[in-house]
């Protein structure tokens, strides 16, 4: 059989035992979550966060969804051991957080203290309305949304073989999307037919979902994002439909998700014979993303990697040419914390996973930045993701 996308049952058991000990250690009755990759996180159930408010529930001993209506079915598909309270829709004649009020009535949580991860739902599609707060006076409410942040922090085994398996796939993406790079064609085509043919990969290899599978289709994809000739100089371009030519530096980027889970390999490319300048800021860039990887190790600050990249930015001139921070952990969602930011003091440990991606912006001649997904292990790192690095590999003849 192959490889299952999506944490085990046992994992998530463990997830919710480490809540319950949460629930002691701060008084806690019950913990009320709305955002969507914390209850993924705990549950396994993905879903589209929309002006329908969904929220977890959960009390020492049993697990409730509040869902619109439309969710019902498709919650119970997946989740049939929980307990499910429904509303009509939003706006409806009674404001969705009347129903989860209720249901706090129902568990005689109304004088207890209630966790939420944030005071109400989120403000999305045009939702509004009250805070928990507001809705429960007689309760105390308790904002604790680190509880899950803090458990996400550290990757399990089976989070770091899906990051793995992404990685894999962010490769392969990368590499049609290197294969298919000609001037005179334009990014979208470029990008749409290296994703679509990866994808169609990585579908024939893991087939169809079956019934029991509670996650969602994975897909592969890369892409430029507008990143091309001048506009790679922006590191959070949009996408453009910029026609490649040749003497562009051009920035990449892939990111597949495997059972929710995702890796980011970034490459800068360079169409035709680089020029000396491309050739200088390019080594730059690939020297300082290396004095990155050896600063992570664990006991190191997140700080720390960023102090040194920051040295050697100022040590070869190059802080006009600045723009981020060093890199971001990474998981359910692209940017997670902690961060390899000045201000960011976390101690790095075995089992977290980073992004390690210092840019090079010069106007005139282009932005570089390679981005790569390492595993901190006990000796240093494991570098997850692995497309080469070099200018002589990236350049596109």
């Amino acid at each position: 059989m192959g490889m299952r996308l999506e944490v085990s049952k046992e994992e998530l058991n463990r997830r919710k035992e480490n809540v319950s000990k949460e629930f002691k250690k701060r008084n806690l009755d019950a913990l009320c979550l709305f955002d969507s990759h914390q209850i993924f996180y705990l549950t396994n159930f993905k879903f589209i966060p929309t002006e329908r408010p969904i929220a977890l529930l959960l009390s020492e001993d049993e697990v409730f969804f509040l869902v619109p209506e439309l969710e019902k079915d498709h919650i119970e598909l997946y989740l049939p051991d929980v307990i499910v309270k429904t509303y009509p829709e939003y706006p409806g004649l009674k404001h969705p957080m009347d129903y989860l009020r209720e249901l706090f009535f129902e568990l005689n949580l109304t004088g207890k203290t209630i966790g939420v991860d944030s005071d109400g739902a989120p403000t999305v599609f045009g939702y509004h309305g009250p805070k928990i707060s507001e809705i429960t006076p007689e309760a105390e409410v308790k904002i604790v949304p680190d509880i899950i942040k803090d458990m996400m922090v550290i990757k399990s085994p089976e989070e770091i073989e899906l990051i793995r398996e992404s990685a894999k796939w962010a490769n392969l993406v990368l590499s049609y999307l290197q294969e298919y790079t000609k001037p005179g064609l334009t990014e979208n085509e470029i990008s749409q037919r290296a994703s679509t043919k990866a994808t169609l990969a990585l579908v024939k290899t893991y087939g169809e979902k079956d019934k029991n599978f509670t996650g969602f289709a994975d897909y592969a994809f890369a892409g430029f994002r507008g990143q091309i000739g001048k506009h790679s100089l922006y590191p959070h371009a949009l996408t453009r439909n910029t026609i490649v030519r040749e003497g562009d530096v051009l920035g990449t980027g892939a990111g597949p998700i495997i059972g929710g889970y995702q890796s980011e390999l970034e490459r800068t490319f360079i169409v035709s014979e680089p020029t000396k300048e491309q050739e200088k800021y390019f080594k730059l860039m690939c020297e300082v993303q290396e004095i990155a990887f050896n600063a992570i190790k664990p006991g190191a600050k997140c700080s720390d990697v960023d102090e040194v990249v920051m040295k050697f930015f100022k040590d070869h001139n190059l802080t006009d040419y600045w723009r981020h921070h060093t890199g971001h952990s990474i998981g359910l969602q692209c940017h997670e914390p902690p961060f390899l930011d000045i201000g960011e003091r976390t101690v790095m440990q075995p089992g977290m996973v980073f992004t390690v991606e210092p840019g090079i912006y010069v106007s005139e001649v282009g932005g570089f930045r390679h981005s790569d997904t390492i595993l901190v292990n006990e000796d240093g790192i494991e570098m997850l993701t692995y497309y080469p690095r070099d200018l002589k590999s990236l350049t596109i003849e």
